[in-house]
């Protein structure tokens, strides 16, 4: 009997905004000592009142069109109630049934070419709570309100995932217009971007939703596609020795790689929704709502596409290059300032100057390496002003100095050597020197030919013509 996979995510995103969504607090205090990034607001004294951020809904507004989701003129905030240490309120400010925004979806490319259209069920504005964590020395379980009040957007998809690699594929482009669109680092390692997974079973070619389990905890991609996994093996066990699915809430755990019962599932009517009282309706004039949509940028797979139509680039530079908004953007620029073959821009950023990004920690956009210096640099190689080895090592030498790349070449004279008798002289004396190659050469040995040019490199300290060169050993020893 075949079985398939249902699965829905949720995942609570940290907006990047510099304070709280309620107070004035720094919004993110990952590296901020317990419980001193917090004021009367965000741990709920009594007599205080929240303020709203105007650029939690900005950044909300940007990521319901990023999603394709239907914007709300009117939203309103809603108490969840719920009784746990880390949410010193007793209840968390989030939206129920009028939210910022209705429906969407997020396109999600597959391993063998295929779409899995996600669909999203809920998207929200809400205010994050605080962590608990255990003590080992004590055995006592500590709390850490500095989370308390972060701005989040919740969003829901739809029962629309069919496996643990869908669903890992779907959060790696999530990620990515996260961070396109510059509305959260989307981190996971740092909480800015957390996902709980609701995984269920059925037989192939059924379209009930059987019983399903969520699963917390999880603080990788790679986590939840192995979380996910051993789920999946698990249901489809238990149906097979004739027993039944328990809707639990399952804990992942890091260490051990095993799942854990925490406790039965919760339901809505458990969180007794009603309209917050302290906070007005929010109103998204179609003014404000314009002027937000003027910064969102094309999005990752749109500008994939026209890389691919516009600048004739295989499917896998295009989607290299889009892999990260600032790369994209570097392209682009190298592209116009060249003038050249876009293709061949394409090759300098993928096999050198991503190299150099990876060595270095830096994004596109912090390189000293601007668009018009690589340019310049293709240029120089293109006209045989410099051979492609000094080419490569202009790059970081520019990037280190942030000189161009001409003042660099003067400067040390990186000039290509052209001329015959100066390259003659170093292809006898290397001869000269190498009698043992020069024999097994000339006895049918000819892949020393690639040898005798890289001595003749290194010793005019990669400046020769290195097609002159070979021409001229090739004499020499025919």
């Amino acid at each position: 009997m075949d079985y398939e996979a249902v699965i829905g995510l949720e995942t609570h995103i940290q907006l990047n905004t510099e304070s709280k969504i309620f107070c004035a607090c720094k919004a993110d205090s990952w590296n901020a000592e317990p419980n001193t990034n917090i004021c009367p607001v965000c741990t709920g004294m009594p007599g205080v009142l929240p303020v709203l951020n105007r650029r939690v809904v900005e950044k909300g507004v940007l990521l319901a069109a990023a999603m394709h989701a239907e914007i709300q003129p009117v939203s309103y905030f809603d108490r969840k109630n719920y009784f746990y240490p880390d949410l010193p309120k007793g209840y968390q400010i989030s939206q129920y049934d009028r939210p910022l925004a209705k429906g969407g979806y997020l396109d999600v490319p597959q391993a063998d070419g295929s779409i899995r259209r996600v669909t999203i069920w809920k998207m929200h504005m809400e205010e994050d709570a605080g962590k608990t964590k255990n003590d080992p020395l004590t055995g006592t379980r500590l709390i850490d309100f500095n989370r308390c009040g972060v701005p989040l957007i919740e969003m829901v998809t739809g029962p629309d995932l069919r496996s643990a690699d869908e669903a890992a594929n779907y959060l790696i482009r999530l990620r990515q217009l996260l961070r396109w669109i510059g509305v959260s680092e989307a981190d996971m390692e740092k909480g800015h971007l957390r996902c709980d997974a609701n995984v269920s079973v059925r037989q192939k070619g059924e379209t009930i939703l059987n019983t399903k389990t969520e699963i917390k905890n999880v603080n990788s991609i790679e986590a939840v596609r192995t979380a996910i996994t051993k789920e999946i093996e698990r249901q489809i066990r238990e149906y097979q020795s004739g027993g039944k699915v328990e809707a639990w809430t399952l804990e992942w755990d890091e260490d051990t790689q095993t799942l854990k019962k925490m406790r039965s599932k919760e339901t809505e009517a458990d969180y007794r929704y009603f309209r917050e009282p302290d906070l007005l309706p929010v109103y998204l004039t179609d003014e404000w709502k314009v002027k937000i949509l003027e910064t969102l940028p094309e999005l990752p797979l749109e500008r994939r596409a026209r890389f691919v139509q516009e600048y004739k680039l295989p499917e896998y530079d295009a989607e290299l290059l889009t892999s990260e908004r600032s790369l994209s953007d570097y392209f682009e620029a190298t592209v116009r300032a060249y003038g050249g073959d876009p293709k061949r821009v394409s090759n300098w950023l993928m096999n050198d100057v991503l190299r150099m990004l990876n060595e270095t920690g830096q994004t596109a956009a912090e390189l000293a390496l601007t668009p018009t210096y690589l340019a310049d640099i293709i240029r120089f190689v293109d006209a045989g002003t410099v051979n492609a080895n000094t080419g490569k090592s202009l790059l970081q030498k520019v990037n280190v100095s942030g000189k161009s790349p001409a003042e660099i070449i003067q400067a040390e004279g990186l000039a290509k050597v052209s001329d015959d008798d100066a390259i003659r002289a170093v292809v006898e004396q290397v001869l000269a020197e190498s009698p043992k190659e020069v024999e097994s050469y000339k006895n049918g040995k000819t892949g020393l030919m690639g040898w005798f040019v890289g001595q003749v490199m290194k010793k005019m300290q990669g400046k020769a013509d290195a097609q002159k060169a070979r021409a001229l050993l090739e004499k020499h020893l025919n």
